[in-house]
């Protein structure tokens, strides 16, 4: 089926590809569109002909809608109405298939997998609709198949809004990676700055007396004085975040092969930076455990100096941005240090 296939197809090896050229047009299959479904059936239909790419999308939108209304209310559609029906549903969707398997990998693993993901997105409402069709008695529209037809023509307006190269694909993930960051901090800085040492207290209600009596829920000095330079490796990572979208904001580039592959590079490295900030803030809550603590701060240490470390061997660090790596990789150190003196033997 289409949804499994885009999740695991490999993309055409096109040389001198036009990423200009891809955005604009697509191409439209017009041999036999109930063969089986396979790359290879892609591959010889995109060469046919060409459709406008914002025309592609918009046809699944209006062909779900037709689907939608054929179904809203009694009499069935006749035999032939369904045949067409599912052959114009089907043609949309290859088309939109075609999308993913136009696009080669040398334009960019994370520009990839965002029209991966967006072509998935369409595919799969369509099969929720369809799906809703089957198993809803044909009354009057219902609201399961209007939230459904209206999922389908949400996930076709998404797609317009895709980053279009790999420059700013890494960038517009770069910035979700920050928001998540910063939210993590400000959670910790919140609960760290409340008027008593339970960062529990806007969870519990006035009447869990029992709970606000465990003392595992409150903070001890000690547990606060490990809090600190954990806060000191939050604020590295949103600083790293921060420095190193600037760099690829400014000095990134897709000109190249290698270009591109290293700000594929960038953009993984900095997708490892939030989950590993997540687990920190999570450890940190009490009841502590020091150990877990200093495991996790670890890897927010070691996964932010493996950030600096790709970014400085990238065409996006320039002579200019050796003095904030600098600064950055010192910081990352001494907070590490702080964190492995306080719960030592712990």
């Amino acid at each position: 089926e289409v949804a499994s296939q885009l999740r695991e197809g490999e993309s055409w090896k096109l040389e001198d590809f036009d990423l200009q050229f891809f955005w604009k047009t697509l191409a439209q299959a017009q041999s036999d569109w109930m063969e089986s479904i396979c790359e290879q059936q892609f591959s010889s239909l995109a060469r046919d002909s060409q459709l406008d790419l914002g025309e592609c999308f918009k046809a699944v939108s209006q062909e779900a809608t037709k689907l939608s209304l054929a179904f809203s209310k009694p009499p069935l559609p006749s035999v032939q109405d369904c045949q067409k029906i599912t052959a114009d549903i089907q043609k949309s969707i290859l088309n939109v298939a075609n999308v993913y398997y136009w696009l080669p990998k040398s334009q960019g693993l994370t520009l990839r997998r965002l029209v991966r993901d967006a072509t998935k997105d369409v595919v799969e409402g369509v099969i929720q609709l369809l799906n809703v069709i089957l198993s809803t008695p044909l009354q009057s529209l219902s609201q399961d198949q209007l939230t459904s037809t209206g999922g389908v023509w949400e996930a076709c307006d998404r797609f317009s809004k895709i980053p279009k190269d790999n420059h700013a694909a890494v960038l517009s993930l770069m910035s979700t990676y920050s928001a998540i960051v910063e939210d993590a901090l400000e959670e910790m800085k919140q609960a760290q700055h409340a008027d008593n040492a339970d960062p529990f207290s806007n969870i519990f209600d006035d009447d869990d007396s029992c709970l606000r009596e465990n003392r595992d829920t409150y903070w001890s000095e000690e547990d606060k004085q490990v809090i600190a330079p954990c806060l000191g490796l939050l604020k590295a990572a949103k600083a790293c975040l921060k420095k190193v979208s600037e760099a690829v904001k400014n000095h990134g580039k897709v000109d190249t092969l290698q270009n591109i592959t290293q700000l594929d590079d960038l953009g993984d490295v900095t997708n490892e930076i939030s989950p590993s900030v997540d687990e920190l803030v999570l450890s940190l809550y009490p009841p502590m455990n020091y150990n877990t603590v200093q495991m996790n701060a670890a890897k927010v240490a070691s996964v932010l100096k493996k950030s600096l470390e790709i970014t400085k061997s990238s065409h996006v660090c320039l002579e200019s941005e050796s003095n904030w790596l600098q600064f950055l990789s010192g910081a990352i150190d001494h907070n590490m240090d702080k964190v492995k003196d306080l719960t030592h033997g712990s």
